[in-house]
């Protein structure tokens, strides 16, 4: 191949002869610049598709942008698996608590376990509402999902914890309250309130009941308490007062035989003197009071609490 190059400046035409030799190297020397154009390229795209500018993004091929999301929103699915996972370890964990807690009001309240399972589902179900519209759940909605779930078990635990506390402190209260008779007898020889003086005839107020018994009949707590006065006093002889908390009190007169003194603690039903007739008495029995607030009470409205179904005193 020759080509003829004419200009002004020259005095006369040039020609330039190329071979096969030259044509050969041009179209490599071409070839070899489209490759190295084509590898820079390819890796500019790549250093920009990793600094995330969106609006190269944008202009990326429809492949590699694909494969892009698909990356990110695998790295998505899998830190919100992750992170519903450690809370559902935490709601069972909740369940777990909760379960030991609901046995344990369970038994404070005295619902049989058979009527009340926690560990057992309830039975559910209902008609199939086959023209209602349906949609599946996205991920931010089971997460908001579980919030609230998790939420109501840390208030359903709280207010477990108050019904466990409040039934635990009636289950304390109850079995300070004098509801277990004092000595073993079927009647009481003189009731609670007024009556005729034994010793002088006139009307008088009787502040509590006379169980009469033989001399050395024992006498026991009828709950639980602190002996506060154990004592002879001029009316009623040998006596005992225990205090049971909550400004309660009873009192036990006349006894034979005093087996406690100040400021030791009794349990229900513990033997703390024997049935007399010291003080003023006409005969061996004993005398029972229950005061609150120093005001004397009925002791039959205790005394009747305490006795079980086909039971007597």
């Amino acid at each position: 191949m020759q080509i003829i190059i004419m200009h002004s400046r020259f005095t006369q035409a040039r020609s330039l002869t190329l071979g096969t030799p030259h044509i050969v190297v041009a179209v490599l020397a071409f070839v070899l610049l489209t490759l190295l154009t084509g590898v820079l390229m390819a890796a500019l795209s790549m250093r920009l598709a990793s600094a995330d500018v969106p609006l190269f993004r944008s202009l990326l091929p429809l492949p590699a942008a694909m494969a892009s999301d698909a990356g990110g929103k695998d790295r998505y699915l899998q830190e919100n698996l992750s992170a519903m996972a450690a809370k559902l370890g935490e709601m069972e964990a909740h369940l777990i608590r909760l379960d030991a807690l609901g046995e344990r009001v369970q038994g404070l309240a005295g619902i049989k376990p058979e009527e009340f399972q926690f560990r057992e589902a309830p039975g559910r179900g209902g008609p199939e509402i086959s023209h209602a519209p349906s949609s599946e759940l996205n991920i931010e909605q089971v997460q908001e999902l579980l919030k609230k779930l998790g939420q109501d078990i840390e208030h359903r635990s709280d207010y477990m914890n108050a019904v466990e506390t409040q039934l635990m402190a009636f289950k304390l209260q109850s079995k300070l309250l004098p509801t277990t008779p004092p000595v073993n007898v079927a009647y009481n020889a003189s009731g609670f309130g007024w009556r005729s003086d034994p010793f002088s005839g006139r009307s008088a107020f009787h502040e509590g009941i006379d169980f009469s018994a033989p001399t050395g009949t024992p006498i026991v707590a009828a709950a639980g308490g602190v002996v506060i006065a154990s004592e002879y006093h001029p009316q009623f002889g040998n006596m005992i007062e225990i205090d049971h908390g909550g400004d309660l009190i009873t009192r036990y007169a006349h006894s034979s035989k005093v087996y406690v003194k100040l400021g030791d603690i009794v349990q229900r039903g513990q033997h703390i003197a024997d049935i007399g007739s010291t003080g003023r008495s006409t005969g061996a029995h004993l005398h029972f009071e229950v005061r609150v607030r120093d005001v004397p009470q009925n002791p039959h409205k205790f005394l009747s609490s305490g006795i079980k179904p086909n039971q007597g005193r």
